[in-house]
């Protein structure tokens, strides 16, 4: 099996991880009438936890191995972009629209340039802005059926949404800085574990229950094995072979699923403009694979830090 994803361009695994995360949000809205965010998070990571834990201590001593600044790096990535960041993008959901939160994840590419320069030392050429250019108005007519008159409900959902964006992507760059030491099994578990600490910690601070009830709980395992470990497998396995420049535009399939997922479940259409952006992003994820390692040169080396 490993063997094949290894044929498979790492950033086309990226993008097909993002899609199915994708599914996630129609799944996870209607937990806000009954539950928690922080109890649907903490709910997750402790299945995540169970299902990883026979690679627990062989991933803790291979982070620990690898030095301070990646054990630096695996708390990051776990209490920020594992646990936080998935906290504040489904208060997000509870808190406004179905549409807003998954738009506003269109600006992790952004941030993910500069951080995988400062962390990576990851610079994009030139010819990255034709990727990136098409990419973000190709999601801005996805997301918004009529994109000279955009809606966006309430600040605090914004605030959580791009709040989300921004740990999203640092997780991207950061992941790709623990991949140049660690296999991606052990990223993946490390990612759960100190996931599961960090939502354990604001369970009280956020007066949430820890348990979700029967109902809620069989579809936080469904989030937690399909969108979680399944996708996040893919995830961390393409990564190892991508630039997180990339990588984080290849993760915009994302948004573009969430929304055509969102519209089919709440039986609305899409517009003649969603269409073109639909085309828009297909067209760039689809030449990523051919430009991977023209799009990105180095930097002069330089030490780099997650910290």
């Amino acid at each position: 099996m490993q063997a094949r994803l290894l044929a498979v361009p790492g950033v086309l695994l990226v993008a097909l991880a993002a899609a199915m995360w994708g599914t996630d949000p129609i799944l996870r809205k209607p937990l806000g009438a009954t539950t928690t965010a922080t109890t649907i998070v903490f709910g997750e990571h402790v299945i995540l936890v169970l299902l990883t834990l026979p690679l627990l201590l062989p991933s803790l001593r291979a982070l620990l191995k690898a030095g301070p600044r990646y054990v630096a790096a695996g708390i990051a990535i776990g209490a920020g972009a594992s646990a936080i960041a998935t906290i504040l993008f489904t208060e997000a959901l509870f808190n406004g629209d179905f549409i807003t939160p998954v738009v506003l994840q269109k600006v992790q590419p952004l941030i993910a340039i500069a951080a995988a320069a400062f962390v990576l030392g990851e610079r994009p050429r030139p010819r990255y802005a034709w990727f990136l250019l098409p990419a973000l108005p190709g999601f801005w007519l996805v997301n918004q059926p009529h994109p000279l008159d955009p809606q966006a409900k309430g600040l605090i959902p914004i605030v959580q949404a791009l709040g989300a964006a921004a740990l999203w992507a640092l997780g991207t760059v950061l992941g790709r800085y623990l991949g140049r030491k660690l296999e991606f099994q052990h990223i993946l578990t490390v990612r759960f574990f100190f996931g599961l600490i960090a939502s354990a910690i604001l369970l009280p601070i956020m007066g949430a229950p820890a348990y979700a009830g029967l109902h809620d709980s069989l579809w936080i395992a469904y989030l937690a094995v399909v969108t979680g470990l399944l996708a996040l497998g893919l995830y961390y396995f393409g990564l190892k072979r991508t630039p997180a420049v990339l990588a984080s535009l290849a993760e915009l399939t994302y948004p573009a699923i969430a929304v055509i997922a969102g519209i089919w479940a709440y039986n609305s259409h899409l517009r003649w403009s969603q269409w073109v952006g639909v085309v828009m992003i297909i067209g760039v994820v689809s030449l990523l694979p051919v430009q991977r390692r023209r799009a990105i040169v180095a930097l002069p080396q330089a030490a780099p830090s997650p910290a």
